[in-house]
């Protein structure tokens, strides 16, 4: 199925679930914004969350602010673009600039080390954008913190270097205007994070760092049309039948890979579209994104009859029940936003709602009030090099080195399920932790996935709680040699980022996942040690 700058190919068409959505009238309802679509229990909700429908033609009053502001920065010899934001309020940002090829500095960490290194980055050519719906996430909070102390101990004033992205009438929004902030945008408050990528907290980062986002609103406004018939050519019915269908089949994992493509990392942000829109009330699609599409890409080359694999861009490697979306990056999200919206109907959640995002947030704000230490933390179960091992009897079943450790916790993967990976570590510094995923996909007959965190919190964290009670859990935490202080709050960013990690863990453990986490007290040398236990695991 095609339209203009979009292409679906589903080798495995759920036809008659197409054929009910075209009779239901699904996509022209959904077009006029029907909040009737997903029941009676979410209609409160989606009534105030279907504003990104038309964005492609709502979001172009914002074109000449960016451009202005843009023009008055490059002006003053502010070329130097930092955005602070979690979920989709980074996610987009980040796919849209890769794909333009231009730099954007994206701070969705509270690892000390990240934060340090980007306040060391051409602090005097920066315009920090800060998005945020509300103003009261801890990391948005922190980082905005952070930069004002940095540009005030340079003697940079600091508010004429913050914009800020928020929703009308925030606290956020107060706060910029009695600071005097360089800018203030306000985002469509109907639209929620996830599906935000063509508002205020997609098109203003990016447009400053230099992206044509004229050109992106184009691309989603050119398919709109055909997005929005009741027809089996529909491309987003078919997207949405495959993935709808896909779970009532079993399939409740979603494959994402990077074909031949125009565009870049496109599977990040779409793993958080459809983690936090359907995984909830123990129902869902896991997105685990592989990267690539090769025989050789663990877990694309052997998907499982659990997975529905789709792959951006024309797949190196064709496996069976393959789904191939291709198209210009405005289209895709577009396409996608449409589909998820349309599964979430299918499985029966409302794809609006995150109920279970708060729950790591609060987890994390209890343990800040007496901010926590790894020296604090009950002692390891055992210790082998660099490498601390936290778990209970019951998982770690006598282990007594990383290996045994690992393949215990592989072992504890249940019938069906999946193995998360979460690394509360730098991901630049500490990029070799990406690793372990392909180490460990390669020998076990299940999906493994892997996140960064408290990245991840803001994408899968919501499914990890909320959807298929099927993960088994792996924590890596890591020592911090050089901490941060959080100005103005009684912690810094090693314990909040500690906070984060135990915090969540502490949720998942409490709902009977099986958990383990590695605290390495020498990173680099932890990290070798994992990635050689991990290529030994077999099953």
């Amino acid at each position: 199925m095609s339209a203009e700058g979009l292409t679906v190919e589903v080798t495995r068409p759920a036809e008659d679930t197409v054929s009910r959505l075209v009779e239901d009238q699904v996509a022209s309802r959904l077009a006029a914004k029907d909040a009737t679509l997903w029941g009676p229990d979410a209609e409160p909700e989606a009534s105030v969350r279907l504003g990104w429908v038309d964005l492609p033609r709502t979001s172009r009053p914002l074109l000449a602010e960016i451009e202005a502001l843009q023009a008055q920065l490059r002006q003053e010899g502010l070329d130097h673009i930092v955005l602070s934001g979690m979920g989709g309020s980074s996610l987009a940002p980040e796919v849209i600039t890769a794909t333009a090829n231009v730099p954007l500095t994206v701070l969705d960490s509270t690892d000390p080390s990240v934060i340090a290194r980007a306040i060391r980055q051409d602090l005097d050519r920066t315009v920090l954008v800060v998005s945020s719906k509300s103003g009261s996430t801890v990391e948005t909070d922190s980082h905005r913190r952070a930069y004002l102390k940095a540009f005030a101990d340079a003697g940079i004033d600091g508010p004429s270097r913050i914009v800020v992205v928020t929703d009308p009438g925030s606290p956020f929004a107060e706060l910029a205007e009695r600071e005097g902030y360089r800018k203030v945008f306000l985002a469509d408050p109907n639209v929620g994070g996830r599906y935000s990528a063509l508002t205020a907290f997609g098109l203003v980062p990016a447009g400053l760092a230099g992206a044509d986002v004229a050109e992106l609103l184009d691309q989603a406004e050119a398919v709109l049309p055909t997005l929005a018939q009741d027809s089996a050519d529909n491309p987003a019915l078919a997207l949405g039948a495959a993935l709808g269908a896909g779970h009532q089949a079993g399939r409740d994992k979603v494959v994402l890979g990077e074909g031949t493509t125009s565009v870049t990392g496109f599977g990040a942000w779409a793993e958080q579209l459809i983690a936090e829109s359907t995984g909830k009330l123990g129902r869902g699609l896991l997105p685990v994104d592989v990267g690539g599409t090769s025989a050789t890409t663990p877990g694309w080359a052997n998907p499982g009859p659990d997975v529905t694999p789709v792959a951006i861009g024309a797949p190196e490697q064709t496996v069976p029940g393959l789904v191939v979306t291709d198209g210009s990056l405005g289209a895709l999200f577009q396409l996608w936003e449409t589909a998820v919206a349309v599964a979430g109907r299918l499985i029966g959640i409302n794809p609006f709602d995150q109920p279970n995002v708060e729950e790591a947030k609060k987890a994390a704000r209890s343990l800040l009030d007496q901010p926590p230490t790894q020296e604090s933390a009950s002692s390891p179960a055992f210790v082998e090099g660099a490498v601390e091992v936290y778990g209970d009897d019951k998982v770690l079943a006598g282990a007594s080195t990383v290996e045994q450790a690992l393949a215990a916790i592989v072992e504890a993967v249940p019938d069906h399920g999946y193995l998360a990976l979460l690394a509360y570590l730098d991901r630049d510094a500490d990029a070799e932790a990406a690793r372990l995923r392909p180490a460990l996909a390669a020998s076990v007959p299940f999906q493994v996935t892997f996140g960064f965190g408290p990245r991840y919190l803001h994408s899968t964290g919501q499914y990890h709680k909320g959807g298929h009670p099927n993960g088994a859990f792996v924590e890596i935490t890591g020592a911090v040699t050089d901490d941060l202080e959080v100005p103005g709050r009684p912690y810094t960013f090693g314990q909040l980022i500690y906070a984060q990690a135990v915090g969540d863990l502490g949720i998942l453990r409490d709902k009977g996942f099986p958990t383990l986490r590695f605290h390495l007290t020498d990173r680099s040398a932890g990290l070798t040690q994992l990635l050689d236990a991990a290529g030994k695991v077999r099953t």
